[in-house]
């Protein structure tokens, strides 16, 4: 087997038996989530045929010493963090209405209340959090990192924010790390080839994606696509799609700050989570 790029985890390996390609992923024993394996195929299973992912071919969970397995098709294509900075502007509008569609779709699959999966039949839990500003207070003790200002610029912005996602109360199935390293394209039609990478999937706050794909990537021609076809599949106003996209995704700012030497992504949600308490304002723009 070996081990794919893209992830930071090192547990997901291309295997290859007598021509045929798959995608093996290990779970380690004693993991938080014992029955992550057979959540993540449970999830799979839900979306396949409204979303382009990939077939489950085998699942053991994990018992004792022995790790849990999840066995998928391979997909073909090419990760979008590498297409996308090869595209000129009326490709990269291309896959932006594309995956403008994708995130209105997602965001329109009905969820009964926000929650971690918690079990194969995708029972939901509890988050044991009452908002984005309890979030915030409860993470304090990890973000010490951050001046006196920065703290009170960022519980600001948290209540804010909340009052905003408040203004939305509907729930939806949430992918959670929906950006371009998760997406694969075909280089030549540009046609979505497969959503990868289920594994943070929960019922959540219907612009939470949005918020994922826009954190980094907010080239104007790409932006401004995806926010022309989302409006126009679910009737949001791209300015006020993207208010919510940027209250929404300070939860998963906050939870990479939490983790800023993990990987240059947490590196990176560090230093724009900073830049937001600072100029107390979620829309500014992303540092490199």
């Amino acid at each position: 087997m070996t081990p794919l790029d893209g992830g930071w985890s090192g547990q997901t390996f291309l295997a290859e038996v007598a021509g045929e390609r798959s995608v093996v992923r290990i779970y380690p024993p004693g993991a938080e989530r014992s029955a992550a394996a057979e959540i993540d195929a449970a999830v799979l299973r839900l979306v396949r045929g409204l979303v382009t992912v990939p077939q489950v071919l085998e699942v053991r969970p994990s018992t004792g010493d022995q790790p849990g397995l999840l066995v998928t098709s391979f997909l073909p294509g090419v990760r979008g963090d590498e297409l996308l900075p090869t595209l000129d502007a009326a490709r990269l509008g291309q896959v932006g209405t594309t995956l403008g569609v994708l995130l209105a779709d997602l965001g329109g699959m009905p969820m009964l209340r926000p929650g971690p999966f918690v079990d194969p039949e995708l029972r939901i839990g509890d988050f044991g959090v009452d908002g984005l500003p309890d979030y915030v207070e409860q993470r304090l003790p990890e973000l010490g990192h951050l001046a006196p200002e920065e703290i009170e610029g960022l519980r600001e912005v948290a209540l804010e924010a909340q009052a905003l996602l408040d203004t939305v109360p509907r729930v939806c199935l949430v992918h959670s790390d929906l950006n371009p390293k998760n997406l694969l394209l075909d280089p030549d039609t540009l046609a979505l080839r497969g959503v990868l990478d289920w594994e943070f999937a929960h019922a959540g706050h219907p612009f939470t994606d949005l918020g994922n794909l826009l954190r980094f990537d907010r080239e104007p021609v790409f932006q401004g696509a995806v926010l022309a076809a989302y409006a126009e599949r679910r009737g949001t106003a791209p300015e006020q799609a993207v208010a919510l996209a940027r209250a929404a995704d300070l939860w998963a700012l906050v939870d990479l700050a939490a983790r800023r030497t993990a990987n240059p992504v947490a590196a990176r949600a560090d230093r724009l989570l900073r830049a937001i308490a600072r100029e107390r304002d979620p829309g500014v723009s992303a540092p490199a």
